[in-house]
């Protein structure tokens, strides 16, 4: 079998956007739901669907950059820390939110469907970056608050937030960063 194929190099060389760089042009609807359907295909044992989505256009990111602020100041949060949130929200012009929902099953362990959350994450990042998209992939304290999720997304109290994946136009292109060592995180085992 080959070693190199498009999808290998393409695997290979990815590498996300800052979510601060990226812009407008966002894709639309109907281009978004060709990434959606690409982040749908990642594995998901049982069948059960332990995610959704909230897209979230640019009017939504500003209710949540605000929401950001009224929640941290309730919180005692530092002023910079809110700050850089009310930020990441109001300065992006299109977020998925992925939705971890595990569903109850005497066959699939939470864990499973949690981490099946977070391959979507994946999927969808990799599938917006192959497209040829900005993205990143985000979540922050605000994420993880119950109270915002609550209010700002309407998520049940058994769904969490697996992460917000921004896209857009990427207004310029980071340098490479350092990669992890293979040889110090990878142990093989023959017998």
């Amino acid at each position: 079998m080959s070693d190199t194929s498009p999808a290998l190099d393409f695997l290979l060389t990815r590498r996300s956007r800052p979510a601060k760089l990226l812009a407008a042009p966002v894709p639309d609807r109907d281009a978004l739901t060709v990434l959606l359907t690409a982040a749908a295909r990642s594995p998901d044992h049982g069948k059960l669907e332990p995610w959704r989505f909230i897209v979230l256009e640019a009017a939504a990111m500003q209710r949540l950059a605000a929401l950001v602020v009224a929640r941290g100041t309730a919180l005692g949060r530092d002023p910079d820390t809110i700050e850089k949130a009310r930020a990441d929200h109001a300065n992006s012009p299109l977020a998925v939110a992925v939705i971890s929902a595990p569903k109850p099953s005497e066959k699939i362990p939470q864990i499973e469907q949690v981490l099946s959350a977070g391959a979507v994450c994946l999927a969808l990042l990799n599938a917006a970056l192959a497209a040829g998209w900005g993205a990143n992939w985000l979540s922050g304290w605000a994420s993880h608050d119950r109270d915002f999720v609550t209010q700002g997304l309407g998520l049940a109290e058994s769904e969490r937030v697996a992460g917000l994946i921004h896209i857009g136009t990427a207004t310029r292109i980071p340098p490479e960063r350092p990669r992890p060592d293979l040889t110090a995180i990878t142990e093989w085992v023959s017998a």
